[in-house]
């Protein structure tokens, strides 16, 4: 049996074996920019700027930076939607040599401030939409950031648009007043001269401080070098032999604070000098629209954004046709999405696997042939996996037996930034532990069975969420389902399904019990459904459980 049994399973073509240059992350965005300058680079609501536009910027931004008393390994913050302005200054903080941390523009004042201070972030890149900018500076009070940047959003717009963003929209925007520790962008950006080279070592340096909630515990940022993230997008675009070499066109829904839009959006928009269609935020009129009207090639996205597509009232009357790949990513891609999204649209769409701390791709099913439906794919170029004992992650399993899903490639990060315990926790030996359950079959595919903080344990028993989550999706009437573990008398836990059905269904909660019980095995069998008109959402789109875990522990505080 061969020691990496998913190289068998890859595309023809496509070597397993990796040792490109790694480059400081920056340096993708001017070699791009140097050879097709008058490319587009990106779309925002139809206002277009190319790469050699954003490239001045960034020189101009640099500078600025270094101006400001941004030194090598500093930090600095961007809490931006996807617009042409996050583009710049995240090339630009990392060409002046700084950490990069990317925050949530959605997150509370206390989120930001907790990241903030964690990261000890210098300098924020924030926009002017009066509830994004109010908590910026009231965390650069409490935090004594130096300086906050703000963006005008109406400035990356059309002219048309912005007119009339201003006319209707007006009240959501917000003056900054302006001082020595706030500046406008423009101002900000008013500068002479260019930046001072800055050596990177890409191994060692710091590129990203990319925080995540992990398995437990209070956000941590995993140290993401300059080495992993352009390690990452390089093993992406060898997956994608077909991707053209003259410039595709990426529909970037996905938010750029997000580390999987960031690799698959961003930094692999750039390395194959493509168009970034940018879109702040999900609408889904609007990602519909968009697509008939800008033809977008490749669309990275998430199962609840093709399922909200696929289930549009008036999808028959647009042009998707367009879309050539999808990968999804964030969560389990149930094959009735799958094939809906494939049925509109004749796109292929595979799914893949990744976390913050591999930058984040590991697995992907090859697009060639598509994978195996249920499966997060095979490694991707120069990762290794092995399925490690639950209890002793120092021993391999048997192919086919579950475990701890464990990885190791150059995308994997450095460590958690001052976490040394979790740090030493998370890797072993430079195997990244990612807390989630699955097994590798015979061919090299990856089955995902759930996080180990997800699993349900029945009367002794090692219950599967995303099991029970695939059976449900069986029906043609539920539209979405999530599957959490709730206190039982006897058998300590049983899960319990929250089930978002399809417009006009009729269904029961006795109904959907019945099917259920048809499908599963009486192990797995949910003691109770509840249909819910929405199921709670993490920013990205992806179903989240920590919210109905927490409303079923309030129940029953109350009992």
């Amino acid at each position: 049996m061969s020691q990496h049994p998913w190289i068998a399973s890859y595309q023809p073509g496509i070597n397993w074996e990796f040792s490109d240059e790694l480059v400081p992350v920056h340096t993708l965005f001017e070699r791009t920019a140097s050879l097709n300058p008058e490319r587009t680079c990106t779309n925002f609501m139809g206002a277009l700027r190319t790469y050699g536009d954003i490239y001045a910027d960034i020189e101009k931004c640099a500078r600025a930076l270094q101006d400001a008393g941004i030194k090598k390994g500093d930090t600095v913050a961007i809490c931006l939607p996807n617009t042409p302005y996050f583009v710049v200054a995240y090339y630009a903080a990392l060409k002046v040599g700084a950490k990069l941390t990317n925050i949530n523009p959605l997150y509370t004042a206390d989120e930001i401030e907790y990241q903030v201070k964690d990261a000890q972030v210098k300098l924020i890149f924030t926009i002017n939409v009066e509830v994004i900018l109010d908590k910026v500076l009231k965390v650069q009070e409490e935090a004594d950031v130096d300086k906050v940047i703000v963006c005008d959003l109406t400035k990356a717009l059309p002219p048309v648009k912005s007119f009339l963003f201003k006319l209707f929209k007006g009240k959501e925007l917000k003056k900054p007043e302006v001082s020595d520790k706030v500046h406008t962008y423009e101002t900000f950006l008013a500068v002479k001269g260019v930046a001072t080279t800055v050596d990177i070592n890409p191994q060692e340096d710091i590129a990203l401080l990319q925080y995540t909630g992990g398995t437990t515990g209070l956000p941590k940022g995993a140290m993401l070098t300059h080495a992993n993230v352009c390690a990452n997008t390089l093993q992406i675009v060898k997956w994608m032999p077909e991707i053209n070499k003259e410039g595709e066109k990426f529909l970037c829904v996905l938010p750029f604070f997000h580390v999987f839009s960031m690799t698959v959006n961003l930094n692999l928009s750039v390395l194959t000098g493509s168009e970034m269609i940018l879109l702040p935020r999900f609408v889904l009129d609007t990602v519909i629209k968009t697509i008939d009207k800008e033809q977008p090639t490749i669309f990275p996205s998430v199962p609840t954004i093709f399922t909200a597509i696929s289930n549009h009232p008036k999808v028959g009357n647009y042009d998707l046709s367009s879309i050539k790949f999808c990968i999804s990513g964030g969560a389990a891609l149930p094959q009735a999405v799958r094939d809906d999204f494939i049925k509109h649209t004749g796109c292929k769409v595979v799914e893949g696997y990744g976390l913050s701390e591999a930058s984040p791709v590991t697995n992907c099913n090859p697009l060639h042939t598509g994978g195996k439906i249920g499966s997060i794919g095979v490694p991707l170029p120069g990762t290794q996996v092995e399925i490690r004992d639950q209890n002793n992650p120092q021993r391999k399993v048997e192919l086919g037996e579950r475990g701890e899903i464990c990885i190791k490639g150059p995308q994997v990060m450095k460590g958690y930034w001052r976490r040394e315990e979790a740090t030493n926790d998370a890797l072993i030996d430079g195997w990244l532990r990612t807390g989630d359950v699955g097994y590798m079959d015979k061919e090299g595919f990856v089955f995902l069975t759930d996080r180990i903080k997800d699993i349900i344990i029945s009367g002794g028993y090692n219950v599967y969420p995303r099991m029970i989550e695939e059976a449900f999706y069986k029906h043609p009437e539920v539209d979405e389902v999530t599957v959490i573990g709730i206190p039982h008398d006897v058998k300590g836990e049983t899960p319990k399904a929250f089930v978002k059905l399809k417009a006009s269904s009729m269904l029961t909660e006795e109904q959907l019990l019945a099917f259920a019980a048809e499908n599963l095995n009486p192990i797995e069998k949910p003691t109770e459904v509840e249909i819910r008109d929405e199921l709670p959402k993490t920013l990205i789109g992806k179903l989240s459980k920590k919210e109905l875990v927490e409303e079923e522990a309030q129940k029953r505080r109350k009992k």
